[in-house]
């Protein structure tokens, strides 16, 4: 990141942290007692299972360099505790940060950049991936860990009991939804949710949506640009209409949709199966995947819903160290597996996408044995995200308002501009310089 973007983000640091007691989040990161008196000793604070057992796989071969993990809670809880550390300088040495979380954490300089000690872990990534921990720039800020590409998840024998065919374009998802309707008024292909803005900001992205965009020492918010609005717009047309539900996921009412085939589709991305294993039991084998619907006829793009990275921050004293097990955590074979095994990770490195733990289908899904493979075909067409300092506010926004429009079944465009509004105020409050 060009050091005037640094420069110009750090000024919002202390409005970010508000009135954020300063404790002490963590122990200092570094190894004091210098070389030759024992092994390099590194903290990494990380929220994914079983990430202590990965790391022991590390240290069992690694006597030189340990790596003891300290489990934390994630989202904005962690992003606020890494920045308090680090203006107490009392920061891990390494932290799993969500992507949209990194713009964040450089703009307080939290993260090193590490692209010294990285070279060649570039090609290990989807470029739509790698991307993320960059920001465009030469610097490197982490190395992608897990992804989550979007697909289309539907009901084969729903499917194929109403004569339906999955859809390949949006125009034929929405006829899809109509055609659902004709069959079943009682039924819907899929639910418009705004209880989580993740997925709305994944369509956006394969649409070729630009939410934060950085030049010189400003950042221009495109929210409302003309992608996200067709997204909007589709969206809102068929909730307008009672084509899709509008009601929110994740609710009691949701699961026994999914469970009862009331609901017989789902945009969703490839963590998928986990969640409706919990969520639609009895649903088991019947699912299939499909690539996400294209806006345009034989275009392959698909959006990220989630994902984290593996950073090192600025308060290591190992920075080389750390960035050594930050690699050998994303790219090695046997740690890979491991963190599939584990930490129930789609791990971002494209060779683990269809080998070791992945090499058969979900349990969910022993229909598709081909369910990675196609997985990883439709990670490596995924389109780039821009992601900016104040990402929360943008989320928290959306579901405020989407959550109103949805409800009301109208109003989307009023949201979508509500959402630009609030994002771009909060960036002026902060200190940070914004383009008209």
């Amino acid at each position: 990141m060009p050091h005037t973007m640094r420069r110009s983000l750090a000024a919002a640091t202390a409005v970010l942290l508000g009135a954020t007691a300063l404790t002490a989040c963590g122990s200092d990161s570094g190894d004091k007692a210098g070389a030759g008196s024992g092994p390099v000793k590194l903290t990494y604070w990380a929220w994914a299972p079983g990430m202590d057992k990965v790391a022991a796989l590390w240290n069992a071969e690694h006597p030189d360099i340990q790596v003891t993990v300290q489990k934390q809670a994630s989202g904005d809880d962690l992003v606020t505790k890494i920045i308090t550390a680090a203006k107490a300088h009392k920061g891990p040495d390494l932290v799993q940060a969500e992507y949209q979380a990194l713009p964040t954490l450089v703009s307080n300089d939290a993260l090193a950049d590490i692209s010294r000690h990285v070279h060649g872990a570039k090609d290990k990534f989807a470029p739509g991936i790698w991307q993320q921990t960059t920001f465009g720039s030469e610097a490197v800020y982490a190395l992608p860990q897990d992804s989550g590409p979007l697909m289309f998840f539907y009901r084969e024998d729903l499917f194929k009991q109403y004569g339906l065919t999955v859809p390949t374009t949006w125009d034929e998802f929405a006829e899809t939804a109509r055609a659902v309707k004709k069959k079943d008024p009682k039924k819907s292909l899929t639910t418009f949710s705004a209880n989580d803005a993740g997925l709305f900001a994944g369509l956006s992205q394969q649409a070729g949506a630009k939410w934060w965009t950085f030049s010189g020492d400003t950042w221009k918010v495109g929210i409302d640009d003309a992608a996200t609005k067709k997204v909007a717009d589709f969206w809102g047309g068929l909730v307008a209409e009672g084509a899709v539900d509008n009601q929110p996921m994740y609710t009691p009412a949701w699961n026994k949709a999914l469970n009862t085939g009331e609901q017989i589709g789902w945009v969703s991305a490839v963590w998928a199966p986990g969640t409706l294993t919990t969520a639609a039991p009895d649903t088991k084998g019947k699912w299939a995947m499909a690539p996400l619907p294209q806006w345009n006829k034989g275009e392959t793009a698909t959006g990220s819903w989630g994902g984290s990275s593996t950073a090192v921050t600025t308060d290591s004293k190992h920075q080389e160290a750390a960035a050594q097990f930050a690699t050998w955590l994303n790219t090695d074979p046997k740690a890979l597996e491991a963190l599939v095994k584990e930490s129930g990770i789609y791990p971002a490195a494209t060779a683990a996408q269809t080998s070791g733990a992945l090499a058969q289908p979900p349990a969910f899904f022993p229909n598709q044995a081909d369910f990675y493979t196609r997985a990883a075909e439709m990670a490596k067409s995924t389109a780039p995200a821009a992601w900016g300092p104040n990402v929360n506010v943008a989320y928290t926004s959306f579901k405020d308002e989407f959550g109103k429009a949805a409800k009301a079944r109208s109003g989307f465009d009023a949201a979508l501009g509500k959402v630009q509004t609030a994002t771009v105020a909060d960036l002026a409050k902060q200190g940070f310089g914004v383009a008209k």
